[in-house]
């Protein structure tokens, strides 16, 4: 029987075999634990780390989702700041769904394009 982590590490594997992160068009990881949402936009090629963002510096009273949606616009303004447009998506295995399309959904209404 296969447990519900398990199935994450599946379709993490299955996702990662497809997505690469370049200079150009890096690639833009979300890790989701119990309480926060964190991602990094990532040059695979060099295996760097060009920026990196968490909810938990989200200050405020707001529901998970409502983090998710402001570190979305956050995230994209800061891409956008180091002259990133075009990234491609790694879900890091979640289903996209709740948090994860929440923050999406904000990154590409900021501009962001993936």
């Amino acid at each position: 029987m296969k447990t519900r982590t398990s199935k994450r590490i599946i379709r993490h594997k299955r996702v990662r075999a497809r997505v690469n992160g370049t200079k150009d068009v890096p690639r833009l990881s979300v890790y989701r634990s119990h309480k926060h949402l964190v991602v990094q936009l990532i040059n695979d090629q060099e295996s760097k780390t060009l920026l990196g963002l968490s909810d938990a510096s989200i200050s405020g009273k707001a529901t998970k989702s409502e983090k998710a949606e402001k570190l979305g616009a956050e995230f994209a303004k800061k891409a956008l700041d180091l002259k990133i447009d075009k990234v491609v998506f790694d879900r890091g295995g979640n289903l996209y769904l709740g948090r994860v399309q929440k923050f999406a959904e904000a990154a590409r209404k900021a501009g962001l394009k993936f």
